[in-house]
């Protein structure tokens, strides 16, 4: 059985289901697009989601939050499993569905970008379209409502409050950073959106090394257009998300992440998110500052999908 986390030695052997694919990540150093005033001692690098086969970063926790309910027994004949979420959570979990014979239901707002919506589709799942004015917090309400009425058909994984969630990203992406960077990260940089990326990553490297810092990165504003992230203090707050974990936290304006992803494209043929885009520019504003002061540093992030994924939305309009 596959197990998250489990490191397979090379990639040329053959894979009984494509959910074990899922992890091993390549890591990327980020150079041409940098700015002129951050120092050489200053190293950045992205480790890209996008290769993962649900094409994002939550493609980790899906898998993770499906095997747990499996394990206590919730997923079975007549179980239909059921998520609230901004996209990428929800193309994962159709993905995983799918691959397991599972039928799986989603909620999201209406505004998400068509090619979320119709990538669920493809993968043969349900969408309940949600207010858009109400972000994910909308999404989370009617799943809660929709289950509250049909407890007997429904296996709730509410990504937001599930352990399984950062689990996935303990147990897999902060053991790949450490071993892809030899040790040497010093810094980590991640979106939060449920929180589990930054959580789960983070709480793994800091029992390799206490000293790492360990930042969040959030939209400016409560009303933004960064899908992925979410504005915590104006939204319904994730129960994974402990804000006293994290050393710091950068909020970007949306016209900044546009602006970085639309340059990792043009610059460094890297094709991304807006959530990418904010995660280099948080990036960049720390490089610029420990640059100042002379540090040396080694700066990991998360690209957590592709721009394939926002073709029709504003970041390439």
């Amino acid at each position: 059985m596959w197990i998250l986390g489990q490191h397979d030695e090379g990639y040329r052997k053959s894979r009984s289901s494509v959910l074990n694919l899922i992890g091993n990540t390549p890591l990327l150093r980020i150079e041409k697009v940098l700015p002129s005033d951050i120092s050489s001692d200053i190293e950045i690098y992205a480790k890209l989601e996008s290769f993962n086969p649900g094409g994002s970063v939550k493609d980790r926790p899906a898998l993770s939050m499906f095997l747990k309910a499996q394990e206590e027994g919730k997923i079975k004949e007549g179980k239909t499993v059921i998520d609230a979420t901004s996209g990428n959570t929800g193309i994962a979990l159709a993905m995983v569905g799918a691959a397991l014979g599972v039928p799986v239901e989603l909620a999201m707002p209406a505004n998400v970008s068509e090619e979320r919506k119709r990538i669920i589709k493809a993968y043969g799942a349900k969408i309940y379209l949600t207010d858009p004015l109400e972000g994910t917090d909308g999404a989370i309400l009617f799943v809660k409502d929709l289950v509250a009425k049909n407890p007997e058909k429904y296996v709730y994984l509410d990504q937001y409050n599930n352990p399984a969630n950062w689990e996935a990203h303990y147990y897999s992406t902060g053991v790949e950073i450490w071993e892809q960077t030899g040790g040497r990260v010093t810094h980590f940089v991640a979106g939060i959106g449920t929180g589990g990326t930054v959580m789960g990553t983070g709480r793994r490297l800091k029992t390799y090394n206490q000293n790492i810092s360990v930042i969040g990165v959030q939209p400016a504003y409560p009303f933004h257009g960064i899908e992925g992230l979410k504005h915590i203090e104006s939204s319904i707050k994730p129960g994974i998300f402990e804000e006293t974990f994290l050393d710091r936290i950068f909020f970007i304006e949306t016209e900044d992440a546009y602006e970085w992803a639309r340059k990792l494209a043009k610059e460094e043929g890297i094709f991304v998110g807006q959530s990418s885009g904010a995660a280099l520019k948080a990036c960049i504003q720390l490089a610029k500052e420990l640059s100042e002061k002379g540090e040396r540093a080694v700066i990991v992030t998360v690209f957590p999908d592709g721009g394939d994924r926002y073709l029709t939305t504003a970041l390439f309009d």
